[in-house]
């Protein structure tokens, strides 16, 4: 993967030139239509593309289920499934243009399934248009410089999600990796409908965090000895009060943790007892998007 500040770099200067920096929500139609791209028919999703079919048909058909999103780079048009929230479609609207913007990447005919997006797959060129979409979509440091304002809890990402007109699930993860206080994040997933159960999608550390207690590693599968997971087959949605005892590298540690469900995965951000948390903000979770 090329360097991070190099993407941030073609970043800003998308932003500038298309006059977006510091509107807001992120007027992502807008930074499209600057990079010289269309949104294509979304009956496209219908259709097997023709200039793929000497390609590979049969791995495309095996895949064709999970596509999210397509760059047709010939002529220029981006093709996002319809069916998707309209905050993931405004995410891989602008993971399409990195694809399309990114340099190196100018003559690469590509398309984008289920596993690239959300199993964090590491080939660079998706790496890179989602590291291009994240920092296109939260604006670089705008996003970081509203995390030191706002309180260490949960709310403070789904506040920010409204902002920038982006997902929850995006905007909490970019709080848990940015964030300059000790905090990680679980993102798990259901594994079967008792809700006894649990698997872990992805997990994520703040820097500090990280210095402070090292890797942390949970299980594949969690059950019920899991507080978290006594929520959710309780049904519950939200709440900031949750107590566990974690083991860390080097000894077992007290952490308050948040949880929130949004219908499809449960996010538990972990913050150690007595972290420091001074803001005279208050958020209050009105409405909870995917």
């Amino acid at each position: 993967m090329h360097n991070k500040k190099d993407i941030d770099n073609i970043v800003y200067d998308v932003l500038r030139r298309s006059k977006a920096l510091d509107v807001f929500p992120t007027p992502v139609d807008h930074i499209v239509q600057f990079c010289e791209l269309n949104l294509g028919d979304s009956d496209y999703f219908h259709k097997i593309p023709t200039n793929y079919l000497a390609k590979n048909l049969d791995v495309f058909n095996r895949m064709l289920n999970k596509v999210f999103g397509v760059l047709d780079r010939e002529i220029k048009h981006i093709y996002i499934d319809p069916k998707l929230p309209a905050v993931k479609r405004m995410f891989l609207k602008l993971h399409e243009t990195g694809h399309h913007c990114l340099p190196w990447q100018k003559h690469v005919c590509y398309f984008d399934n289920e596993l690239t997006l959300t199993q964090e797959v590491q080939e660079d060129f998706e790496a890179e248009a989602n590291f291009f979409a994240s920092s296109a979509l939260f604006q670089l440091d705008r996003f970081d410089a509203d995390i030191k304002t706002l309180p260490l809890e949960i709310g403070s990402p789904m506040a920010l999600a409204k902002k920038f007109g982006a997902s929850n699930h995006a905007a909490i993860r970019r709080y848990a990796e940015q964030s300059k206080k000790r905090c990680a994040l679980l993102v798990l997933e259901k594994k079967e409908s008792n809700g006894e159960i649990l698997t872990l999608r992805n997990n994520f550390q703040s820097a500090s965090f990280t210095s402070s207690f090292g890797n942390i590693t949970f299980p594949n599968i969690l059950g019920k000895e899991f507080p978290f997971v006594v929520d959710y087959s309780r049904g519950r949605k939200f709440h900031k009060d949750g107590s566990i005892l974690i083991e860390t590298e080097d000894e077992s540690c007290n952490f308050t943790y948040h949880y929130f469900f949004n219908g499809h995965n449960v996010f538990v951000l972990i913050i150690p007892v007595g972290e420091k948390n001074k803001s005279r903000t208050e958020i209050h979770i009105v409405s909870q998007n995917g």
